[in-house]
């Protein structure tokens, strides 16, 4: 398929030569044993590491690239494409959890942690949900109290992606009070009194192991807060935007694999003495589903750029992964019913593309806290326009 250029740059189309390359040749051929195993292939890690994948957004000078979220994005766009669960996977462990080192941690705690997750020795993870607790992220009940130098935590977490592989986790706890009363943590699965609790079956990213997380008395030395006491509420959000943005390549990337498969189908494959593409209902299906893309990596894109120039908006980012989402499970149903028959066996990868599509319509925000979100800030943002020049919004 002739590809679109969106004029990313240099470092842009380097890197998606390089990690496209790689992902076909040592990713894709894993993906349906992935799947059907619910098998965590970490000799990918070190692998991905010598690519320089793990750290695209860190500095130089800590022993990443250097580079922005843009290229980020199209490495993500390109591991999905081979496999949405590592995909998923390498998302949480380079955005999730080493981009977020990045940001908030000091000296020495870049040093301790950033070598070995860039260089794919160490697998990250963020935890942030539980059980009662997902987009009302205040409601946490994880606890912990400060006793002489340390930190003791009780509780669990749920939900958490990588979390039976993670030796390095960015785990959110309560302190104190309200959204004021919430600390970020730096956890190591070697702590005492951390343990790993059940292993979550899911329907689709399914290889991209989740699992809840227990919290037993777990002692944590005081110099693993990152960021500031109280302040890991502002820590969180602060990366929602990269968050969202990023994983959204994982969905361009199941996009592109439904195209990947889907038209060399309907090239080959006859019905009434001539290939089924031939049919004009065939050829609007396919044209629905590359203007599904499309317009997709042009917001994502869009907004990564905006990311690393700073100016990025909340309700953007949460628009940019609601499009591509929304677009990826249509796109992957789309898939389904242009092989037909085939579409729905396990003979071919198009269901795997559905199962694995509707994870981020709930994963980083469900498209509904998506929704209020953007129009929260629209409305909010208008109100506030009105009241500076004096006039009132339109009924």
């Amino acid at each position: 398929m002739t590809d679109f250029d969106f004029a990313l740059g240099e470092h842009a189309d380097m890197i998606r030569e390089s990690t496209a390359r790689f992902a076909a040749d040592h990713i894709a051929p894993l993906a349906a044993e992935i799947d059907a195993r619910d098998w965590f292939p970490r000799d990918l890690w070190p692998a991905m590491g010598a690519l320089g994948l793990h750290g695209i957004t860190v500095d130089e000078a800590d022993g990443g690239l250097g580079l922005g979220y843009l290229e980020h994005v199209v490495a993500q766009e390109e591991v999905a494409r081979a496999s949405a669960s590592i995909g998923l996977s390498y998302g949480a462990h380079s955005n999730l959890c080493v981009n977020q080192i990045r940001r908030w941690g000091n000296d020495a705690q870049k040093a301790r942690y950033l070598p070995k997750l860039i260089s794919g020795e160490h697998v990250g993870s963020l935890a942030m949900s539980e059980a009662g607790a997902g987009s009302d992220v205040v409601s946490m009940k994880l606890k912990a109290e400060k006793k002489g130098d340390r930190y003791v935590l009780n509780g669990t977490k749920f939900w958490i992606t990588n979390a039976t592989e993670a030796d390095t986790l960015v785990v959110y706890a309560k302190t104190g009070e309200g959204s004021k009363g919430i600390t970020t943590f730096l956890i190591e699965k070697g702590f005492a009194g951390f343990s790993i609790g059940q292993k979550i079956d899911k329907v689709g990213m399914r290889g991209s192991p989740t699992a809840e997380l227990v919290f037993d008395d777990c002692e944590v030395p005081e110099e693993n807060i990152m960021g500031p006491l109280n302040g890991g509420a502002g820590v969180l959000m602060s990366g929602l935007d990269y968050e969202r943005t990023v994983l959204a390549g994982i969905q361009l990337g199941i996009m592109q694999a439904c195209l990947d498969t889907v038209l060399p189908y309907v090239r080959e494959r006859k019905q009434f003495g001539k290939p089924i593409g031939a049919f004009q209902l065939m050829q609007a299906k396919v044209a629905d589903m590359y203007v599904a893309l499309n317009s997709a990596r042009a917001y994502v894109y869009a907004v990564a750029r905006a990311c690393d120039a700073g100016k990025t908006t909340r309700f953007d980012a949460a628009g940019a992964i609601l499009l591509a989402s929304e677009n990826a499970m249509k796109v992957a149903l789309e898939a389904v019913q242009a092989l037909g028959g085939a579409g729905y066996t396990r003979d071919w990868p198009v269901e795997r593309y559905m199962r694995d599509a509707k994870l981020l319509d709930i994963g980083a925000g469900t498209n509904e806290i998506r929704r209020m979100l953007i129009g929260r800030e629209l409305i909010g943002a208008r109100f506030s326009s009105a009241r500076r020049t004096g006039s009132r919004p339109p009924p």
